[in-house]
């Protein structure tokens, strides 16, 4: 019996071990699939791959338990030590979002234009989350939904809309809860599950931030939306 898929499976095994362990600090005498069940709560790898991992626990057992004359009792098939590697690469040398997400063309705006300029602005490029700058620092994002609530606002104090849109600087309109709200700051040296568990974790998501180290107030690299998640997964089942 061919012994070389039963190796590549169990040290594709030990390694994920190896990793959880590592990362999450789990106890020597933890089982396998214990490690899995706790870290499927906090990693969006292991929450995926959680099933099959739970029956390549059972695998590895039977692969390991020889009988009295050496032979190996179970041999796995290619394509579960090929998704078992799949999983040891996206657990312990995951794909990093500066190595494998284009960056997209960016259009910022400076906070004293007005915001009469910023809605033109949206409406000609159709892009929904522009940056803001005041000088070299990023101090808000502009889009639909805060220019909306201003211009309710002054509807609801019976201003005038023309008015208010050309007087009124852009950075006046915006809130900086919303950026901890609909926003996420992540480096480009963060990974692309990443930004899957920032939508996980936060429905109200708008978008994720990539900026050189992930702080607020850096300049923004790239800009990830959901309409963008279909990519974001088809790069991970594509990763080797």
């Amino acid at each position: 019996m061919d012994k070389t898929n039963a190796t590549l499976f169990i040290n594709s095994y030990n390694k994920i071990d190896a990793q959880l362990r590592q990362l999450y600090n789990f106890k020597p005498s933890q089982s396998f699939s214990d490690m899995v069940r706790r870290s499927a709560e906090e990693n969006a790898v292991i929450r995926k791959y959680e099933n099959d991992l739970m029956d390549f626990a059972r695998l590895r057992n039977a692969i390991v338990h020889q009988s009295t004359d050496g032979r190996i009792i179970a041999v796995p098939c290619d394509e579960v030590v090929e998704e078992m590697q799949l999983i040891e690469k996206l657990l312990c040398t995951p794909p990093k979002i500066g190595d494998t997400m284009k960056p997209k063309k960016i259009v910022s705006v400076d906070d004293a234009i007005s915001v009469r300029q910023a809605i033109l602005l949206i409406a000609r490029t159709n892009y929904s989350n522009i940056p803001v700058y005041r000088g070299k620092r990023m101090v808000g994002i502009v889009n639909n939904r805060c220019v909306i609530k201003a211009l309710g606002s002054v509807l609801e104090r019976g201003g005038t809309l023309d008015e208010f849109a050309s007087s009124t600087p852009v950075g006046d309109i915006l809130r900086e809860g919303d950026l901890f709200t609909y926003y996420k700051y992540l480096s480009t040296k963060d990974t692309l599950q990443d930004i899957l568990s920032a939508f996980e974790e936060n429905k109200k998501l708008l978008a994720v931030l990539v900026s050189e180290h992930g702080v607020m107030g850096e300049r923004i690299e790239n800009i990830v939306t959901s309409a963008d998640l279909v990519e974001v997964n088809r790069i991970l089942e594509d990763y080797q």
